[in-house]
This record gives structure tokens, sequence and C-alpha cells, in this order.
């Protein structure tokens, strides 16, 4: 009796010592394993959205950032430029990087060059210098964008960045404006990082499984260096044909060719040719590129208009176009919600009718608020494209590689926005 007395007292504290560092384990485990889940929607839109701030920050102020810098005015638009440019190209590398290396690692890398970056923008004295830290921090800015498009999951959530993308772009300029009088134009341009601020919750909340690629020995393991070059030529090329267009056109037309010449030979290379091969993928990334395209355009073209046919004075056309680009970005977010219970057919005869009156509109209308209309149309359809077409083109692709599949959609996304301003000049602006 006594012995099994002994024996069940010695097999109970075993049992309380066991389930005593279960306990233990159970803890330290939730203090230091990541939350595997969504991500709450609104810290991806602060991951995002202080990327298109920043990118429109310098529309007011390029006359005092040019005497600050002691260039003209015409040299300092090289500082959008830039932004501009690191974008396009920053976008799909910083998207491969999350591919291949997961979450933390592209948060890791994207946080440094946005604060890299900021910190060369705050400190330089040269407009070199100034541009490297603007081109650094797009490049970050893009990458935490390319993340945070990738863990949003559904059209849904992805409507509430591509909203916050619309809302913080419209107010960019006002509030670099407000910013560079009050302070500095140096604080104007540092806006966007404040995204920072979302990287330790997105790490903590979700993971990203690196890609089951082949092993890194082999030639399809390998980092496709060649293949990254070439679709950062290609991109650059297309970028800079609004300010050198024969330069820019021929070169583009060779980096396309070698591009495709090399997809051939790594067909799983850094631009997986079973993906561009996708009508469903194409489809997105072409539409995006044309509504995103018409929208900068309309941007760029209607405070001229409104001047011109209306004949409004400069202050209320900003005010009126603020308006209705606060207001299309807010209305694109419903059609995001809503796309789950409606076709692709139906959502992309949305998108391509309210593009196409917009455009039509603003070419006829003469009436101030029939303008102001085609503005809230154009901004409407863009980011309701960039929001549920994203989400398209990621279905198209396997688990493994909607990381790149979301890089190259949004390369063609912002395509549209280095394109919409040359429309603009050339069709309103320089007559």
């Amino acid at each position: 009796m006594t012995t099994t007395g002994t024996a069940t007292g010695t097999a109970a504290a075993t049992a309380a010592t066991a389930a005593t560092a279960a306990t233990a384990a159970t803890a330290a485990t939730t203090r230091t394993t990541p939350r595997v889940g969504p991500v709450p929607a609104l810290w991806l839109a602060l991951l995002a959205t202080p990327l298109a701030a920043g990118a429109n920050a310098p529309v007011l102020i390029l006359p005092d950032m040019a005497r600050s810098l002691g260039v003209s005015g015409s040299t300092a638009t090289w500082l959008v430029a830039s932004y501009a440019w690191a974008m396009a190209v920053g976008t799909p590398l910083l998207a491969g990087l999350l591919r291949r290396r997961g979450l933390r690692a592209a948060l890791r890398v994207a946080g440094a060059l946005l604060v890299g970056g900021t910190l060369l923008v705050a400190a330089s004295p040269w407009l070199p210098l100034t541009l490297t830290g603007r081109a650094a921090q797009a490049a970050g800015g893009a990458g935490l964008t390319a993340v945070a498009m990738s863990l949003a999951g559904s059209a849904r959530r992805m409507g509430v960045i591509s909203a916050g993308f619309g809302i913080l772009g419209a107010s960019g300029p006002l509030l670099g404006a407000q910013l560079a009088h009050a302070v500095s134009w140096r604080l104007s341009l540092s806006v966007s990082v404040i995204a920072v601020l979302a990287i330790p919750m997105v790490s903590r909340y979700a993971t990203t499984p690196r890609t089951p690629a082949a092993p890194e020995t082999t030639p399809q393991g390998r980092f496709d260096v060649g293949g990254a070059a070439l679709l950062t030529a290609f991109a650059t090329a297309l970028v800079l044909l609004p300010h050198a267009p024969a330069a820019a056109l021929g070169s583009s037309v060779l980096a396309a060719t070698l591009l495709a010449l090399h997809v051939r030979r790594r067909p799983d290379g850094f631009v997986p040719a079973a993906l561009i091969r996708k009508p469903l993928f194409l489809g997105s990334a072409l539409l995006a590129l044309a509504l995103s395209g018409s929208y900068f355009t309309l941007l760029f073209s209607v405070p001229r208009l409104l001047t011109d046919r209306a004949g409004w004075d400069a202050g209320t056309a900003g005010t009126g176009q603020l308006v209705a680009l606060l207001t299309g970005s807010a209305l694109s977010w419903l059609l995001a919600a809503a796309s789950a219970r409606m076709s692709r057919v139906a959502v992309r005869s949305v998108l391509v009718g309210v593009g196409a009156a917009a455009a039509a509109t603003a070419v006829f209308a003469s009436w101030g608020p029939l303008l102001l209309i085609a503005t809230m149309g154009g901004i409407f359809a863009a980011t309701g494209a960039n929001a549920v077409l994203s989400m398209h083109a990621a279905s198209s692709a396997p688990d493994p590689q909607r990381p790149t599949a979301i890089g190259l959609f949004a390369l063609c996304y912002q395509l549209g926005g280095a394109f919409g301003p040359a429309i603009a000049t050339a069709l309103v602006l320089a007559a």
C-alpha cells in the first residue's frame, strides 16, 4: 500500500512537473512565435500608402527645392522622375526578394532603404545625393507596398490599401506644401518614412513561406540576375520614354527583345514564362496600365481644363479636384468590397465603362462640375483596378509565384503613372 501510494504520488508530481514545463514552453512559444493569420488591413494600409504621399509631396514645392539646391526648376523635376523610376523598378525586385527570402527579409531590406533614403534627403546639400536618397525612399516604399499587396488576400482588403493610396496621393501636394511652409521641404519629402511604424506589427502577425523552388545549387534555384537586370533596363527605358522619346524607345525595344529571349532560356527565372503567358494575368496587368495612364492624364489635365474652359481660378480648381479625388478613392473601396459577389466580366465592365466615360467627359465637357466628375471617375476606375485586378493577377499564379505576379502587376500600374503626365503635356499642357 505504501509503495503504491508513493508511486502514485511520484507519478502525480511528475505529471504536475510536466504540465508546468508544458505551460512554460507554451508561454515561451507564445512570446517568441509570430502571430500567423491575416494582418489587419489598417496595418497593411499604413505599410503601403505613405508611398503615395511621398510621391506627390513635391508637386507644389519644386521651386523651393530648386532654390535650396541651387538648380533650375526643370532640373529639380528629376526629384520626381527618380522617385517614379525607383517605384517602378523597385516593386518587382523587392517582390522577388519576398518570393525567395520571405517576409522578414523583404521587410528588413525595404525598411532599411526607406530609412536610409530619408536620412540622405534630410541631410544632403547636393542634388545627386538627394536624388539617390529619393530613389532609395521609393524603392523601400515600393518593397513595403509589394509586401502589403501580397498579404492582402482579398479584393476587399486590397480595396482598403488602394483607397488609401488614392486618398494620400490626392492629399500629398497639399500636405507637402503645408509641411514645407511650416518647417522645411525636406520634411515634406520624408513623409513616407512613417510606413516603418507598421513593420514590427506586420512581422508579428504574418509569415510568408519561401518558394519551394529547386535547391540553390541548381541553375533553376540560383537567383536570376540576368532576368532581373533586363527587366530593370526595360522598366527604366519605359519610365524615361516621356523625357527622351527617341533614345528610350530604341532602348525599350532592345531590352524587351533581350528579355523575351532570356525568358525562353530561363522560363522559371525572375520573370516566369508560364505567368506572363496566362491571359488572366496579361489582361489584368494591361487593363490596369490603361486605366492608370488615363487617370494620371486626367490628374494633370483637368486643372488646366477647369481654368481654360470653365474660367475657374487655380485655388478653386485645386480644391474641387481634391474633393473629387478623395470621393472617387473612397467609392473605389465599395467596388472592391462588392467584387467578391460579382463575376470578373462584370467587374471589368464597370472599370472599363467608368474609365472610358471619364476620359470622354474630359474631352468634351466645358462645365466645371462635369470635369470634376471625370476626375472622380478616373481615380475610381484606377484605384478600383488596382484593388480588384491585382487579386485577379495573383490568382493566376501558383502560391510560390504570387509575390512575383503582384510585383509585375504593380510595375504595369506604376508605368501608367509615368505615361499619364507626358500624355497630358502633349494634349493639354503644351497647348
